[in-house]
């Protein structure tokens, strides 16, 4: 599940005055600092239309990423930027050969949307935006972060809540399949210091293939999540993804959604659980 390392690209607001504890790849924290966390709402229109008052680029990783503070004049906070758009019919790699390969700032878009339609709220808030004159997503950097799984996994620390942290990884693990994610790593799982997982990096997901990518990570699933899974359709995913996703990316999704939730009926009412929800 995890295997290539590449940037953290982290994203949510400080409290003033009070940096967070940052893992280990990225760089100061936030300098705009809310008195209260912004809605939603407030987060994509500062991130759409927030005035660029300072960039830099991210010096680690594979691909081109900036991280820039952006300011409406009342709110001040980072976003991490990717400007990645890359197709290829045949890609190779320490993984293999992959066909139809594809890298895209896109699928950060579309990875945000869909945790809307499925009401996880694990992926930080996303939208499209033109950086220097490109297309480029904008993702609200999460502060107050504890650590990556990386550091987490080298440390050998442990979740205060066993429970709470599975239910967690059991819902990263079900959307991973969902979105056929070929780059879940150690590094893109970030961990707030109440121990809240957010999910960052999607660029390389979203493949074709209607099949599960590692079938065995289906252990345990949210009943919300299996109930939402099961209202997607063709109709709902063009609506709402259809500007980044693609109609056999689109095809894929469902095949694999179809999978998901074939399997859980299969294995019955004792892999449901009911997860707790954040504030």
């Amino acid at each position: 599940m995890f295997s290539r390392s590449r940037v953290v690209t982290v994203l949510i607001v400080a409290l003033a005055g009070t940096p967070a504890p940052i893992a280990s790849r990225q760089s100061a924290p936030a300098l705009a600092q809310a008195q209260s966390v912004p809605s939603r709402a407030e987060m994509e229109a500062l991130l759409r239309d927030g005035r660029i008052i300072r960039k830099r680029s991210v010096s680690k990783g594979i691909t081109g990423t900036w991280r820039v503070t952006l300011s409406d004049g009342h709110t001040t906070h980072d976003a991490h930027v990717q400007t990645i758009d890359e197709d290829k019919l045949e890609f190779t790699s320490n993984r293999g050969t992959e066909l139809n390969f594809r890298d895209t700032w896109r699928f950060n878009v579309a990875a945000y949307l869909l945790d809307r339609l499925l009401d996880l709220d694990m992926i930080p808030v996303t939208v499209e935006r033109k950086f220097e004159g490109d297309d480029a997503s904008f993702t609200w950097w999460v502060d107050d972060v504890l650590m990556d799984e990386g550091q987490r996994l080298k440390t050998k620390t442990q979740p205060p809540d066993a429970a709470a942290w599975n239910e967690q990884m059991w819902i990263v693990r079900v959307f991973d399949q969902l979105i056929y994610n070929t780059d879940r790593n150690v590094g893109n799982l970030l961990i707030t210091a109440q121990w809240r997982v957010w999910m960052i990096d999607h660029t390389r997901a979203f493949r074709w293939n209607k099949n599960l990518r590692t079938p065995g990570d289906l252990e345990r699933c949210d009943r919300r999540l299996l109930a939402r899974l099961r209202t997607l359709d063709r109709a709902t995913l063009e609506q709402s993804l259809g500007r980044y996703l693609g109609n056999n990316e689109i095809e894929g999704l469902l095949a694999r959604r179809d999978l998901i939730v074939g399997h859980f009926a299969k294995v019955g009412e004792g892999s449901l659980y009911d997860a707790r929800r954040w504030p």
